[in-house]
């Protein structure tokens, strides 16, 4: 199993959903980054589970760093983020021993792991894992925005109800970063959690599709082959449990479209190479072209649901029928959404450290 991301900058993640604790490890970080506790806790705030759209388990999913911070800085040396689980309920799970959850990771863990898994909420195929994804993720978004360079996630639909898209890219991400609920068209916030509460009254689920921006990252960082700037980012996508699809700029659409129309013409203004378009999400031969990253990633609606499925016995293989206990999400969009900004960051800084060194990232060279 392996459980690291990243080349100069990587990261390592550890735990399970009904485990003691779950955490990650941040490697190859520069020296002389902020730390900002307060704004950690921001940010896991943002992916907690909130009212009657979000599964009734309650974390306080407060961080504890053991290593590699020194008086409210990096030291250069790995950063160890701990995070307690404490309101786990595994007599929910007893019968998931022998049953498959349908969406679920079940049955694959069953043929890799040969039955040794944690079976208890998914284990370490939960989205729970990514918590601590968000606590190292906090770290690289504040050395990010030293650079210049935000990032920011919306809710671009949810139930069959759309947001509009990104606009005016930096003031949209200003606004999308304490915000709940994530959308920038306040109008469509109370249509969306209706189509989530409804599913969930009909013991059923939702996914949708999430859209974001890089701003400020610079042209000709990535490779021209296997480490494309895309191909970097839906990596670290596609680790996210619930993401079935990532698609840059103007993605599938691009397929109906003729040369005339798809080519992001270049201008120059002020001194600064810019493209009049940006149907390729800012990125072209796999190398970023100093225009805003844009991309939407899909993600499925929440695989535990309460209406009864037909499954297998996991230990005679045997048709079975399944009807999920326990306490679950009805959607989980609204919380994925910190999680795609952190995993973006965290992608986006281990390009850039391999581009321009890793001390690029505290202005030590500056």
């Amino acid at each position: 199993m392996k459980n690291t991301f990243g080349t100069s900058v990587s990261v390592t993640i550890f735990g399970e959903s009904h485990g003691n604790s779950i955490g990650a490890v941040l490697d190859g970080i520069a020296p002389g980054i902020p730390v900002d506790e307060e704004y950690i806790a921001h940010q896991m705030s943002l992916r907690k589970a909130v009212g009657k759209i979000s599964t009734p388990r309650r974390e306080a999913d407060a961080v504890k760093i053991v290593s590699g911070v020194f008086n409210g800085k990096t030291t250069g040396t790995p950063i160890t983020f701990i995070i307690e689980n404490q309101d786990q309920k595994s007599k929910d799970y007893g019968e998931l021993a022998y049953k498959a959850r349908p969406g679920h990771a079940d049955f694959p863990a069953q043929m890799k792991y040969h039955g040794n898994q944690d079976f208890r909420g998914g284990g370490h195929f939960s989205g729970r894992i990514t918590a601590g994804l968000v606590a190292a993720g906090a770290v690289m978004l504040t050395a990010l925005k030293a650079k210049g360079i935000t990032v920011g996630t919306h809710i671009l639909s949810c139930g069959g109800v759309y947001d509009r898209g990104f606009e005016n890219i930096p003031e949209d991400i200003e606004k999308l970063k304490d915000a709940e609920f994530a959308v920038l068209d306040d109008s469509v916030k109370e249509p969306m959690i209706e189509k989530i509460e409804a599913a969930r009254d009909e013991g059923d689920s939702v996914g949708g599709r999430l859209e974001t921006a890089v701003y400020g990252v610079p042209s000709g960082v990535g490779e021209p082959w296997f480490d494309t700037a895309e191909g970097v980012l839906s990596h670290i996508l596609f680790s996210i449990p619930a993401v079935k699809g990532v698609e840059f700029g103007d993605g599938f659409d691009l397929a109906d479209m003729k040369g005339s129309q798809a080519n992001d013409s270049y201008r120059c203004e002020n001194g600064k190479v810019v493209t009049a378009t940006n149907h390729n999400g800012g990125i072209t031969g796999g190398i970023t072209n100093g225009m805003p990253i844009i991309f939407r990633t899909a993600i499925k609606p929440t695989p535990s649901i309460y209406k009864e499925q037909q499954t297998i016995n996991l230990n005679t293989f045997e048709n079975t029928d399944l009807q999920i206990k326990g306490r679950h999400d009805p959607a989980i969009i609204h919380r994925a959404r910190v999680v795609i900004d952190s995993v973006a960051a965290l992608a986006v800084g281990d390009m850039l450290a391999q581009r321009f060194g890793t001390d690029w990232l505290a202005d030590i060279n500056d």
